[in-house]
């Protein structure tokens, strides 16, 4: 979400090795960690457990995301990198909230979610096993939401809308979907969960969706 010149990196490249599994983590401020080092956002939260919990070995993720990013930049974003034919051992998603945000038509967000969904599964090698989708977090509970005079409720409900749609889409095409959601409305807005912004989460609230993440991995590889 805000701002939209985030000062990190739109990608990073896993190191080449070919005997490491890897990892694409696709979406947006949430997934580049706005406000939080790099090793505290969660994809490389993710990687540094599983590799210290299990016996397999994963490459530093490759991270396609931009604070600020609708699906559609995401899309952008993925042509841009020229990874079309890749495949990679796991794909996260987490994307939306900047549709929401800027209000745009939910329909819309439907029909490119799908899309969207779709590209991941085929960077999986078509293994949907290796897909997880995040849900979004509600960020009408944070402070900066509450200064600026937002509508706590007309977001959450919103939110959850969106988050719905999402879930049924994941069902469809045999996707895991993770919700983060209610744990971030119960805990999201304590100061030590926030980035300095008063927005984004901060890496020990980073730390809670790694822990839901691995929870869902640790079976599969």
């Amino acid at each position: 979400m805000l701002p939209e010149d985030s000062e990190k990196p739109m990608t990073e490249n896993p190191t080449d090795n070919s005997d490491q599994l890897t990892y694409l983590a696709l979406g947006d401020s949430y997934t580049i960690g706005e406000g939080v080092s790099d090793t505290g956002r969660y994809p490389s939260q993710l990687i540094a457990k599983l590799n210290t919990e299990t016996d397999k070995k994963w490459a530093s993720p490759k991270v396609i995301a931009r604070t600020g990013w609708t699906v559609d930049e995401l899309e952008k974003g993925i042509k841009a990198e020229n990874i079309e034919g890749n495949t990679y051992d796991l794909v996260t998603l987490s994307i939306g909230v900047n549709n929401q945000y800027r209000g745009l038509p939910i329909s819309k967000f439907e029909e490119e979610f799908e899309t969207m969904l779709l590209k991941a599964i085929s960077f999986a090698a078509v293994n949907t096993k290796h897909v997880v989708v995040l849900s979004i977090p509600d960020w009408g509970i944070t402070p900066f939401a509450k200064k600026s005079g937002r509508d706590e409720s007309k977001i959450a409900q919103e939110i959850d809308s969106y988050n719905s749609i999402k879930a049924k889409i994941c069902e469809k095409n045999g996707v895991t979907y993770i919700d983060i959601t209610e744990q971030y409305r119960a805990l999201g807005s304590q100061e030590e969960m926030l980035a300095a912004d008063g927005l984004h989460p901060s890496a020990e609230m980073y730390s809670l969706w790694t822990e839901k993440l691995f929870e869902q991995l640790v079976s599969i590889y």
